[in-house]
């Protein structure tokens, strides 16, 4: 019946040839469960742990291969990754792995750049002493407070020369922002984002490191695109809303021999545009490529970077550098969201990359920074269901599917987080014997508000599910982003706890870390709080 039927939101589009192909509202199935709400806390995505030693091997044979295992990975990442692949590491999740556990993990992978979305002490100190470059970041809610110098200049004196040491944080970069400039944002920091980025900058070269630690903007693809009557990279243009703010800051960064950062995700092109073609997301070519000037373009991540060229070319910086602050393609909560896009997507990127071959435009080298490291269970879905599942690893650090960071197109496994502990192995489901099931919605809505339960979504890993799975994922969820409590597995006795694994097919049903106190304490205060609510909304159910 149409009035079950739910239009999901969609967040601006952030392509800057958006006139090819007309976005549509997404219509979810009639029985699928409402996702649309917001939530401040949620959950991580269902997965398959790989095997990676052969089934007769002891405990001890296989951490004898292993460590050989690494030793190999280490000397063949240092000669064969791509050259300069960074990646980024968010921390909005319940459970965070130790921090230096994945910094080990990034060093096994030869991972040799990282993008930060704060300057967490915690985090830089797990960094301290490793050699992999940093870019460190500050907060849209905190451009205003930077927009006066003398608090620009305490911030760099804090989070970015006191770790300028030997053998401290190898910071190259600071970010200034996060696309602060994103329609959805209503013009918030509009005034505030060049003050901000000109004295960190300014403040870097009065401490002396400005020559070698630059600050940056990242930028969402909307700041630029083509005219409705000539849609096609070589007509790229600054929004012009803010094209004489883009060319100021583009000066700025220019003179300042920093790079113009921008963030390009061919998966939005298509989220929700069932007009647009799916080959042109990956780079196996296309059957019906774009010409422009007698250029042909067979994928949507090299029209959209052209189409910045344009426009940096039009302001008269055509010669300045592009750095790709965010690339990826998530793996759950939306029907072109899976592990086999993904792996299709990184393939094919990796291996571009590799070959360095750039754009038309721009051939040669590109610096690119993979979105992202790991799974975040605490991230808002305004954007999207997918916005928890970008990560190459699992909220666990397990790699989710084979990923060549040579770029030669091999079928190779990431080498995963070490020493992960579990809580024990135990899930909440769905009580079949349960008498009254009166206040099923209302407690599976109640689960779903304090954990994720995005899986769940149309098209996603969990989507298949029965109604009696569907109540046994969503409170088990619960019961995990609450330390397996006996009290969070009982919702006035519609769950009950089961030792027997409940995971069904594709959809995983999580068994969640033990996180450190550092970990469990990132999400500060707002954590805590939500905790206390959350009991305090249980007992009143």
């Amino acid at each position: 019946m149409q009035k079950n039927k739910i239009t999901a939101r969609i967040s601006p589009s952030p392509n800057p040839l958006p006139n090819y192909f007309p976005r549509k509202p997404v219509i979810l199935g009639e029985n699928h469960i409402n996702l649309s709400y917001k939530k401040k806390l949620d959950f991580p995505l269902p997965g398959s742990l790989v095997t990676y030693f052969p089934v007769g091997f002891g405990w001890k044979m296989s951490r004898v291969w292993y460590f050989i295992y690494l030793l190999l990975v280490g000397h063949l990442c240092s000669v064969l990754c791509v050259e300069g692949l960074g990646v980024n590491w968010g921390t909005m999740a319940t459970h965070e792995l130790p921090p230096k556990s994945v910094v080990q993990m990034m060093k096994d992978n030869g991972i040799q750049k990282v993008k930060l979305f704060d300057a967490n002490q915690t985090t830089m100190s797990a960094l301290s002493g490793s050699g992999i470059e940093v870019m460190v970041a500050i907060p849209n809610d905190q451009l205003a407070v930077m927009s006066n110098y003398k608090r620009a200049k305490e911030w760099v004196r804090s989070n970015v020369t006191r770790y300028n040491v030997k053998g401290g944080v190898n910071i190259k970069f600071v970010a200034v922002g996060n696309e602060p400039f994103l329609n959805s944002y209503n013009n918030s920091f509009l005034n505030v984002t060049f003050p901000a980025l000109q004295n960190i900058q300014n403040a870097l070269n009065e401490a002396g490191v400005g020559d070698s630690i630059k600050a940056t903007l990242p930028l969402n693809a909307d700041v630029y695109n083509s005219p409705v009557d000539n849609p096609v990279p070589s007509a790229g243009r600054f929004r012009s809303d803010i094209n004489g703010l883009m060319t100021q800051i583009a000066q700025f960064l220019n003179q300042n021999k920093a790079p113009f950062t921008v963030n390009i995700y061919p998966f939005l092109s298509l989220y929700g545009n069932d007009d647009f073609p799916l080959d042109y997301a990956f780079f196996d070519g296309v059957s019906n490529p774009i010409v422009d000037n007698g250029i042909q373009y067979t994928n949507v991540f090299d029209a959209n970077f052209d189409t910045l060229v344009s426009a940096l070319r039009a302001a008269g910086f055509g010669d300045m550098t592009i750095l790709v602050g965010e690339v990826g393609w998530p793996t759950d909560g939306d029907k072109n969201a899976n592990i086999n896009y993904a792996y299709r997507f990184y393939n094919g990127l990796l291996q571009r990359l590799a070959a360095n071959r750039g754009t038309p435009l721009r051939p040669g080298y590109i610096e690119v920074y993979l979105f992202g490291l790991i799974d975040e269970d605490a991230k808002s879905i305004a954007p999207g269901n997918f916005e928890r599942h970008w990560g190459i690893f699992r909220y666990d650090g397990q790699p989710k599917y084979s990923i060549d960071s040579s770029g030669q197109g091999q079928n190779k496994y990431l080498v995963p987080a070490q020493n992960v502990q579990y809580l024990p192995k135990q899930w909440c489901m769905f009580n079949p014997n349960a008498k009254d099931v009166s206040k099923l919605a209302d407690s599976i809505d109640y689960a779903c508000t304090f954990a994720d339960c995005t899986a769940l979504g149309y098209g996603s890993s969990c989507n298949g599910l029965d109604a009696n799975g569907n109540a046994s994922y969503a409170f088990n969820m619960y019961f995990q982003v609450q330390n397996q409590v006996d009290l969070s597995c009982n919702f006035q006795g519609l769950a009950v706890v089961t030792t027997q694994n409940i995971s069904q097919g594709n959809c995983n049903f999580t068994i969640q870390i033990v996180t450190s106190s550092s970990s469990s304490s990132s999400l500060g205060p707002s954590l805590v709080a939500l905790a206390f609510l959350t009991l305090v909304g249980f007992l009143l159910l």
